[in-house]
Formats: structure tokens, sequence, C-alpha cells
């Protein structure tokens, strides 16, 4: 037990569990509108593109938080306005942005030098870097999040499944738009810190994909992956202290074993669902054909 205590005797520990379980649960809760949007790259594309706008930021000597986060929103906006362009596609639209805006990270980087320190805290996370500003920061965030997409909850739905008819029954889908643009940069921003901008998708993305698997009910996905996203960051945190590694890159994995153990469970029960459905349209027919002699 002293063992596995070990860890809470540290300040930064505490704040980096803290943070790291309300980073999967904001993570995993947006992550369910991106997994049914189909634009699971976003969220790749959107952390590489938040990286120019922090490098931007420290450069310019202005706040993280207010430059990243005017810079992701913006960059959020412009993808939504060219995924909607059919002949362009969100695929192209996510890969336009997220091409420029980092390589525009990198250029500044190469350019001033003065981002090299924090390079690797932003791209792979830094679980020691944690402080009660990020915290007070994800906090709000979440919280702001989940306001929204209750108050938000049919028109964000109607826009996720239907966004070609949602207009016909007055849903503002620029606004609709808008406002999920802030809070996936937002997400995206206040997740840098603990899970760095190679991870953050794929914490956006396997919770909700786990979710989908177990249910086919929208309002318990939304839970669902939000429990999952949460317990990941926990999990993921805790056992990054024993193995000696990234924060990030363990929460990726533990979510990604669990998604291997979600899939193997529903492909063994639809197959042994299968295979009872069978022997028993296989006992009808027989029935039938023994009742022909009868």
């Amino acid at each position: 037990m002293d063992v596995l205590l070990e860890p809470w005797r540290y300040d930064f520990f505490v704040r980096g569990t803290i943070a790291a379980t309300m980073v999967g649960g904001l993570c995993g809760l947006i992550g369910v509108y991106i997994v049914l949007r189909r634009m699971s790259y976003i969220g790749h594309g959107l952390s590489h593109a938040v990286f120019g706008g922090a490098v931007a930021s420290y450069v310019m000597q202005v706040n993280f938080y207010v430059g990243a986060g005017l810079w992701g929103f913006a960059a959020a906006l412009l993808i939504n306005m060219l995924a909607r362009k059919r002949q362009i596609g969100a695929d192209a639209a996510i890969g336009i942005i997220t091409t420029a805006s980092f390589a525009l990270g990198v250029a500044l980087i190469s350019r001033y030098r003065r981002f090299t320190r924090n390079f690797d805290a932003a791209l792979f996370g830094n679980i020691l870097g944690v402080t009660d500003q990020d915290l007070l920061v994800i906090a709000g965030v979440s919280i702001v999040t989940v306001a929204l997409i209750f108050m938000l909850y049919k028109p964000l739905l109607f826009v996720t499944f239907d966004p070609e008819v949602a207009p016909i029954y007055g849903v503002r889908i620029a606004w609709i738009e808008a406002v999920f643009s802030l809070l996936l940069a937002g997400a995206v921003i206040a997740s840098m810190q603990t899970m760095g901008v190679t991870m953050i998708a794929a914490a956006i993305v396997i919770p909700a994909i786990v979710a989908r698997l177990l249910t086919d009910s929208f309002s318990t996905m939304l839970w669902l992956s939000t429990i999952i996203g949460a317990a990941c960051g926990l999990v993921g945190i805790y056992l990054s202290y024993f193995l000696d590694v990234s924060s990030g890159a363990t929460i990726v994995l533990v979510a990604a074993s669990v998604f291997v153990v979600a899939f193997a469970a529903v492909t063994v029960r639809r197959r042994l669902g299968g295979r009872a459905a069978r022997h028993a349209a296989a006992g009808r027919r027989a029935q039938n054909i023994a009742g022909l002699f009868d």
C-alpha cells in the first residue's frame, strides 16, 4: 500500500491526476460529436493548428490561453467553413489549416529559437508543468462545455445527424457550428499541457468510439464516453508515474487497450448471438419439418 500511495505525497502528481481526469472526461464528451460527424481527424488537425498559435503567443509574449485560444477558435471556424464546401471536403480543409499553422509554428521556432525548451512539453505533454492556473482553466472549460451542451442539446444533435435538414426547422447552423468550434478549441487548448499536441486526437476519438461500440443510444453514449475518458486519464497518469514515461502517451495507450477489450467483447458477443440465432432458426425449421409428418 505504501508503494501504491507514494505518488499522492507529491503536489505535482495530485495536480496532474486532477488535470488528466478532467481532460479525459472533457475530450470524451466532445469526442462523441466528432466521431458521429465522421470528422475524427479534426482533433489531430486542430491540435497541430493550435501549436502554431502557442508558438506565436510565446514569441509575442502574449498570454498562452488568450493567444492560443483565439488562434484555435479561428482555425476551428476555418475548418468548419471549408468543410461545408463540397468541392473541398473536410479532410482537405483540415489538412490545409493543419499544415499551414504547424509550419508557421516551426518557422517561428527556427527563427527566434525561444520556444525550444517547451517544445517537447507542447508536443508530448508534461505532468510536471501542470499548475493551479491550468487546473482552473481546465475546470472552467469543462463547466462551460457541459453547460452549453446541455442548453444546446437538441440543436447540436440535429446538426450532428442531419445538417442539411436542420435549417428547415429553424436551426441556425452557422451559430451552432461557431459555438461547437469554440468548445472544441477550448478542449484542445486545455488538454495541451497534460496530453501534448500529438496525443490529443486519440484522447478525443477513442473514448467516443468505445462508447459507440457499447451502445446505440446517443444520450448513453455521451455520459459513457465521458466516464471512459476520465477513467483512462486517471489510470494513465497513475501508470505513467511508475513506468516513468510520458503521461499523454500512457493515457492514450490505456484508452487503446480499453478499445481492444471492448472491440473483442462486442465481436465475441455478436458471434455468439449470431450462432444462437442460427441454432434457434435451425430448431424452428426442424420442428416445421417434423410437423409435416404428424
